[in-house]
């Protein structure tokens, strides 16, 4: 295990370390989706290209948030869950195998990632308006529903069948994983071999920026994020990062985080954010989750095990650990690093 003396970790998708001319341009547009902020970048010398395939992985997240969103009433998570304890759902296939992969990673984490979380979010509300704690014995009954086990999956009829009555699944920490991969997929049919889809903080990447040189995501300190101490380079990999710092609320001076372990029912304590880098975005936002609840010791002792991982962690005291296989950079003390736009401008 490395331990860096930064105080925090922030991810900044950077478009160029140095000004250079170049026939390539990257189109961009920021838009709300799956509930959150979204930048999609597409790299392209024809702009018509660009936009058109931006249009497309739009309309494809569209498409996923509408299968996978257990907020929307029509959508074949929220029939799953009206079901729970009544009948088996057949949906379709993607959502199915959704599902099948979403397991497996309940099994790598003994249960730390679990989709039927989502039985105890019921109880927390992270939009400003929860000003008083839910009891004990309300999070006793809730977690009670929760156990991946009882999510029964029949691959052969195309159904799903929770198991107990009040048991509800989630896509909260692998959705915009899965919905950044298939963006990307779909720019890449479409003829896009550069490009970026960030999923507020689940952020994949492939090919090169503008300038033909390596995707570089910045490390910045929370209490002056326009100044960065340094970063990562990084081609055809997924960089995700889960936080405390972004959704919570606080009570008589302590603060309670929208990350919720499933085995306590409580907010997880202990971490302010956690990185992966992997070249799937699906698993890094999955793994991203995990760590963050398992926290800094069993979270890299699980990541060291696994080949093409890597993981940073901030923790409450503000020390940075990351897990044995990262390269960062880091600038010079006499250069002046800032952040305007999210373009990196270097002062020497």
């Amino acid at each position: 295990m490395k331990q860096l003396s930064l105080s925090v970790l922030i991810l900044l998708t950077l478009s160029s370390l140095y000004a250079q001319e170049t026939e390539r341009f990257a189109y961009k547009q920021v838009l709300k989706l799956m509930g959150t902020r979204f930048e999609i970048t597409a790299v392209s010398k024809n702009e018509m290209l660009a936009k058109n395939s931006i249009d497309s992985a739009i309309k494809e997240i569209q498409r996923i948030e509408n299968l996978i969103s257990s907020w929307k009433p029509t959508s074949q998570t929220s029939l799953i869950n009206e079901n729970a304890g009544i009948k088996p759902v057949k949906v379709d296939k993607e959502l199915l195998n959704l599902i099948v992969r979403s397991k497996k990673i309940s099994d790598l984490t003994e249960g730390v990632f679990d989709i039927s979380f989502a039985s105890v979010t019921n109880l927390w509300r992270f939009d400003g308006t929860q000003n008083t704690l839910p009891s004990d014995e309300d999070i006793a009954f809730s977690v009670s529903k929760i156990n991946y086990k009882n999510i029964i999956v029949d691959e052969n009829n195309q159904t799903v069948f929770l198991k107990e009555k009040g048991m509800r699944i989630g896509f909260g920490a692998i959705g915009k994983g899965y919905a950044a991969n298939r963006g990307k997929l779909i720019m890449q049919q479409l003829g896009i071999n550069d490009g970026v889809v960030n999923a507020a903080g689940d952020l994949i990447t492939w090919g090169k920026m503008e300038s033909n040189t390596d995707w570089s995501i910045g490390i910045a300190n929370p209490k002056d994020k326009d100044n960065v101490m340094g970063w990562l380079v990084i081609s055809n990999m997924a960089v995700v990062t889960s936080g405390n710092y972004e959704k919570f609320f606080t009570i008589e001076g302590k603060k309670y985080s929208h990350i919720i372990n499933p085995t306590t029912g409580w907010p997880a304590i202990g971490t302010k954010s956690v990185t992966i880098i992997c070249a799937d975005a699906e698993i890094a936002d999955a793994l991203a989750t995990s760590v963050f609840i398992l926290g800094s010791e069993k979270g890299l002792t699980l990541i060291n095990k696994l080949k093409n991982i890597e993981c940073l962690i901030v923790t409450d005291n503000d020390e940075m650990l990351t897990s044995n296989g990262i390269k960062l950079n880091y600038y010079e003390q006499n250069e002046t690093k800032k952040i305007i736009n999210n373009h990196l401008i270097i002062n020497n």
